[in-house]
């Protein structure tokens, strides 16, 4: 089994990823938003008086299905950065769903995000929250990392 890689002697891995990030999030807003835009004929439009609920659902399927799939979602594929778990390993279902739990929470709680969102531009490794608790990591992707 190998470890994430050790943000001292392999910063590559590291490097810009926050920013990634954060451009990454943006790009998943937006195709969960076009996702909800899709769906809304199917609730015969009623799905606009609890669109919040909708886009949060439709949104935790999204990011679950996609980490557990290849342990990064769309905009985070295209900007080449994956999670992996503390072993180095891909994330799988339940890590998936683990870390979208937690990732749902800290948007719940705007003291969480924050935290959150402080501990990625602070933090060696660039973990949020939920990465924290789960030992999970960001990292630019990489052919030679398995």
């Amino acid at each position: 089994m190998t470890a994430t890689p050790d943000p001292h002697s392999q910063p590559d891995f590291y490097k810009d990823v926050p920013f990634k990030r954060l451009i990454a999030w943006g790009i998943d807003a937006v195709l969960t938003f076009l996702a909800c835009l899709v769906i809304l004929p199917f609730t015969a439009f009623t799905g606009i008086f609890f669109f919040p609920l909708l886009f949060l659902i439709v949104g935790f399927v999204y990011r679950m299905i996609t980490l557990a799939n290849g342990s990064a979602t769309w905009g985070m594929r295209l900007f080449a950065i994956e999670l992996r778990q503390a072993d180095g390993a891909r994330l799988d279902a339940g890590s998936a769903f683990a870390h979208t739990f937690g990732y749902t929470i800290s948007w719940a709680f705007f003291p969480l995000q924050l935290i959150s969102i402080v501990l990625m531009a602070v933090t060696e490794r660039g973990q949020g929250l939920s990465d924290h608790v789960l030992g999970t990591v960001m990292v630019n992707r990489r052919a030679s990392y398995r």
